[in-house]
């Protein structure tokens, strides 16, 4: 019989003991997610944001879940609703409400949203469902790809044919009038009857009519890749390949961030010679999004999983290079978060944070993104886990409201003040946090749910 060294035996105990350890830890960190979504989240939207007596979702909450009194419906939020139901209904099948809730929605986008004249979804609406007084009906890829993103949720949870029939006349209203056949890629401003709308001499520098963006380009493949789970079409196979090769290898840049605007042909736009007053003026075009770094490495690879591609390594190298980047330069070592914005300023060879607040979307989505990369890559030097263990810890101290549910707008740390703002609004629902969480839970639980038993290279 093989006798083990001693100090062998040590090391297997304590490979094992830390092997339970980290699971007990994952246990807890589930269970306490799934209180959160359940007691601190969803049940505060729902039932009270259907609209009963108009249709759709209510979109706006005071601090206090109180219903706001403006009411204008917007494409987003009110796709965003209707897909965060119907993923609901998957945890909660025998809750009523949320069938109810779900078809309701569907029903608003098919009768109010949904341009009988020209096509396309329309961006803004009255909470009654019509375009507001002196409203040219404009839309946005961005819009249009919610709507599908929605119904395709809709449809895999009901099978409901005229869902999807919905969903495929959308996705040809973008083939049609936002597509760019030229360089590829979706033009995201568009006139109500979808011609792309152009820059001029007149436009001011810092509008983005008529520039091409990361944000529309990023919630396309996202769209397309849910898409493509209900409807096996080869065009949509093709249009959602085509965009994740375009956000790989075009938008994302070489340090591993994406540049938020560009050109028809891809050119970027950057002030990044003009000096830091140009800079600041346009930071809303040109800076570094952490938050949105890490949520695109995490759309990529999903992508990548559902469209079957296999030895993907290229998507796996420029997402984790993402979310390195991001940790490396927008990450707060000290408190956990994710900071806004940074910018590479002419001269330097590393972003300077130019906004060190930490929105509630950006936390969100760097909690998910971070388990992903935590089970993808257990001995990294980044040590993941840990960093998903001190943001799941930020968000609890400084954005769930657990007195009046949901999250602030914005982490406590950085703004106190927002602890009586809008807890819902035409751009904030249940979408980023739900996701995360719901992701973070199952996968806490089953470390191969979802995406994510991604193939990655050994070398």
């Amino acid at each position: 019989m093989i006798q083990l060294a001693p100090f062998l035996v040590a090391l297997l105990l304590l490979s094992s003991f830390s092997a339970s350890a980290q699971e007990a830890v994952r246990q807890t960190i589930a269970d306490e997610i799934a209180y959160s979504i359940n007691q601190e989240m969803i049940n505060h939207w729902y039932p009270k944001a259907y609209d009963t007596e108009f249709g759709g979702y209510l979109s706006s909450f005071e601090y206090d879940f109180s219903p706001s009194e403006n009411q204008n419906k917007m494409i987003v939020s009110q796709a965003r609703h209707l897909w965060t139901l119907s993923k609901i209904r998957e945890r909660f099948p025998e809750v009523g409400h949320y069938k109810a809730g779900a078809k309701m929605g569907f029903e608003f986008l098919r009768d109010k949203f949904w341009d009988a004249e020209y096509g396309g979804f329309h961006t803004l609406l009255t909470r009654e469902g019509a375009l507001s007084k002196g409203s040219d009906g404009e839309k946005t890829a961005y819009g249009n790809a919610f709507g599908i993103y929605g119904l395709a949720a809709h449809v895999k949870e009901t099978g409901d044919p005229e869902a999807l029939s919905l969903a495929k006349k959308a996705f040809y209203w973008l083939e049609e009038h936002s597509y760019d056949p030229v360089h590829g890629g979706y033009f995201q401003n568009l006139s109500r009857d979808g011609t792309p709308l152009g820059r001029s001499a007149e436009t001011p520098s810092t509008s983005t009519i008529g520039y091409k963006d990361q944000n529309s380009s990023i919630h396309l493949l996202e769209a397309f890749t849910e898409l493509y789970q209900v409807w096996d079409d080869p065009l949509v196979k093709k249009r959602t390949e085509e965009l994740l090769k375009l956000i790989r290898d075009t938008i994302v840049q070489e340090q591993g961030y994406l540049q938020l605007f560009l050109e028809a042909d891809w050119t970027p736009v950057s002030f990044r010679d003009q000096g830091r007053e140009a800079i600041e003026k346009h930071h809303a075009i040109d800076h570094v999004s952490y938050g949105h770094d890490v949520e695109t490495a995490y759309l990529m690879m999903e992508a990548s999983h559902i469209l079957g591609l296999e030895n993907d390594y290229k998507t796996w190298e420029i997402g984790k290079k993402m979310v390195d980047h991001a940790l490396t330069f927008g990450w707060d070592e000290a408190s956990g978060g994710f900071f806004d914005g940074g910018y590479y300023f002419p001269g330097r060879e590393t972003p300077e944070t130019v906004k060190d607040t930490k929105n509630w979307w950006a936390q969100a989505e760097g909690l998910n993104t971070l388990l992903i990369m935590a089970d993808l890559y257990p001995d990294d030097p980044n040590r993941y886990f840990e960093k998903f263990r001190k943001q799941w810890d930020y968000i609890q101290q400084y954005l769930i409201d657990h007195e009046h549910g949901e999250w602030y707008s914005g982490g406590l740390d950085k703004q106190p003040d927002l602890k009586l703002e809008k807890k819902g609004h035409i751009w904030k629902t249940a979408y980023h946090n739900f996701r995360s969480l719901n992701n973070c839970e199952l996968k806490l639980r089953d470390p191969s749910h979802l995406s994510l038993t991604i193939k990655k290279s050994d070398n």
